[in-house]
């Protein structure tokens, strides 16, 4: 649970940091004046929506910091680092008796966009210091791909 006055006073820490006022806060971030206004004197919660538009708006606040005050502002990235926990590793024949994690996404199947290479990159010999290129792939932000072979 978020203690608000304890919010409060990180949000008033992040305003002195930037040189902000409560309005160009509210303006940078995207809500109302008043909805900070109402924050700032304790009427209401923070959304997870306020949250998010600090977070997205100001890279350097840590998300745990600004809720409970665990972490440090400025966000620093050594520290970030050290408190990502590595999961155990799991052997091929474990087996999970709680099903699919996955199974209630339903993601759009990757198709191998495999093409043929062009006829620039089909002339020439493609060699690296580790040897001849096998595969170039690449890689596009709406999951799709494509291979090429040289």
């Amino acid at each position: 649970m978020v203690n608000i006055d304890d919010f409060v006073k990180r949000l008033e820490i992040i305003l002195d940091y930037y040189a902000l006022n409560a309005s160009s806060f509210a303006d940078r971030i995207g809500v109302q004046r008043s909805s900070m206004s109402h924050l700032l004197s304790g009427r209401n919660k923070p959304s997870l929506d306020f949250v998010m538009k600090i977070l997205e708006v100001f890279p350097d606040v840590d998300l745990y910091w600004i809720l409970n005050g665990k972490g440090s502002f400025p966000k620093n990235n050594e520290e970030d680092l050290e408190t990502i926990k590595t999961p155990a590793p799991v052997s091929p024949q474990e087996n999970f008796a709680g099903g699919d994690l996955f199974s209630q996404i339903n993601y759009k199947e990757v198709q191998n966009t495999e093409t043929t290479p062009s006829p620039e990159i089909k002339n020439q010999k493609l060699i690296s210091e580790e040897g001849e290129i096998e595969k170039i792939v690449i890689f596009y932000k709406n999951g799709t791909f494509k291979a090429y072979n040289p």
